[in-house]
């Protein structure tokens, strides 16, 4: 009889948990908990295998190190070619508040401020979608955790064909301000403080992408429709910028296709892509001289100087910023230090970083294409194809991967 119970009370409990599974596994009560449930694996996941700060570089692979940084790297520009526009943007000085119709806002999902920020901008234009048809369309997992600015730049040229895209880097304030006083919107991609705890001693640095739609310079402020805040959120110029920069003040902007020479005009010499790059590399510079210790100023050097695949140089550049300090998910949205230390010749550096930006982010299909990497310099082919395909698997619109996996075929 007792044995008979004991077995009743097992089926019902094993009853019960498949019910529990089959619940949440319902579309509309997944949507709701899985973020819930992803914290708390992450977070036992940290406490069984705690991960510090980012490492510094690896002392054997470091070239020519300095105790104290300096920015010698290469001279900074001084001089810029210039461009005759063919349109005179709006007469200086520009209005003293601007305010755009803002577009119907966007309530983000989880791990999608890029396709929710981009849902509100093509929305501007006229654009019917929603989030998820862009989400499912250039990050088809809803656990990954970032979409590149290059990402959303080509849905909106493929699904968007009225409009022209463009991004650069190196803005300003007056840049921005300028974009909106001809009546564009401008998204930026910024830092961002998580509310939630993912992991003991969890920084809570992360990243966002913000929707700019007006200003008013009596209070010095942008409106920003940001899709996790809020609709028509007050943003100081000051606290933009600062935020801004970390990201080596990338702007992406969206238009007419008959309105490309006014574009053209406010964008001016940086409508040349490395022109910009010079100039982001000189501005990047200035800022490291100005304050040496100063990680994220080192690490856009590091991320221009890659764009002109002076490895080195960056590699050294990203090891300054690596001994000053970066944030624990810095891998999460930016890469150029793996490329700098691949190109480079730094395979244990590239390893090591590849390692600890998957321990922050299990299923970064970056990171796991770059651990490939690594272990394809070292001979280990097969290893090397394991994460090459686990970085598809990741995301199967990652066409680097599947490069990766056809050369290592061949």
């Amino acid at each position: 009889m007792r044995s008979s119970t004991i077995s009743s009370l097992f089926l019902a409990c094993l009853g019960v948990i498949s019910f529990l599974g089959l619940l949440y596994l319902a579309p509309p009560i997944h949507q709701r908990l899985s973020w819930r449930m992803d914290i708390l694996a992450t977070y036992l996941r940290g406490v069984v295998s705690p991960v510090g700060e980012l490492p510094t570089p690896i002392a054997s692979q470091v070239v020519e190190p300095s105790e104290t940084p300096t920015c010698t790297l290469t001279p900074a520009v001084t001089s810029e070619p210039t461009i005759t526009p063919t349109f005179q943007p709006t007469p200086t000085p520009l209005p003293k508040a601007v305010e755009l119709l803002a577009p119907k806002w966007e309530k983000q999902d989880w791990n999608n401020c890029g396709p929710a920020a981009l849902t509100m901008y093509l929305r501007f234009y006229g654009w019917e979608g929603t989030q998820f048809d862009i989400s499912k369309s250039i990050k088809p997992a809803r656990e990954d955790r970032n979409v590149n600015i290059e990402e959303l730049a080509y849905y909106a040229r493929t699904h968007a064909g009225w409009l022209n895209v463009q991004y650069r880097v190196a803005g300003s304030v007056d840049l921005l301000k300028t974009f909106l006083a001809n009546g564009f919107p401008v998204m930026i991609e910024e830092e961002f403080y998580l509310e939630e705890t993912y992991w003991p001693n969890d920084d809570h640095w992360s990243a966002h992408y913000q929707l700019l739609t007006g200003y008013d310079e009596f209070t010095k402020t942008f409106i920003g429709q940001d899709s996790f805040k809020g609709a028509n959120q007050l943003l100081p110029y000051d606290a933009v910028d600062k935020q801004w920069r970390i990201f080596n003040r990338v702007y992406m902007i969206l238009y007419p296709q008959q309105q490309e020479e006014v574009v053209k005009a406010i964008i001016g010499a940086d409508w040349d892509v490395n022109e910009n790059r010079k100039r982001a590399l000189a501005l990047a510079q200035a800022e490291a001289e100005a304050n040496p210790k100063d990680a994220f100023a080192w690490f856009n050097v590091g991320t221009n100087l890659v764009f002109f695949e002076r490895y080195g140089e960056a590699a050294r550049a990203y090891d300054t910023a690596r001994t000053l300090g970066l944030p624990q998910r810095m891998l999460r949205y930016q890469f150029g230090p793996f490329i700098a230390y691949f190109h480079a010749g730094r395979t244990e550096d590239l390893l090591e970083l590849a390692d600890y930006a998957l321990k922050r982010t299990p299923n970064s299909e970056e990171a796991l294409l770059w651990k490939g990497w690594a272990l394809y310099r070292k001979g280990n082919l097969q290893e090397a194809k394991a994460y090459f395909q686990q970085a598809l698997d990741s995301n199967p619109n990652y066409q680097d991967a599947r490069y990766a996996l056809d050369f290592i075929s061949q």
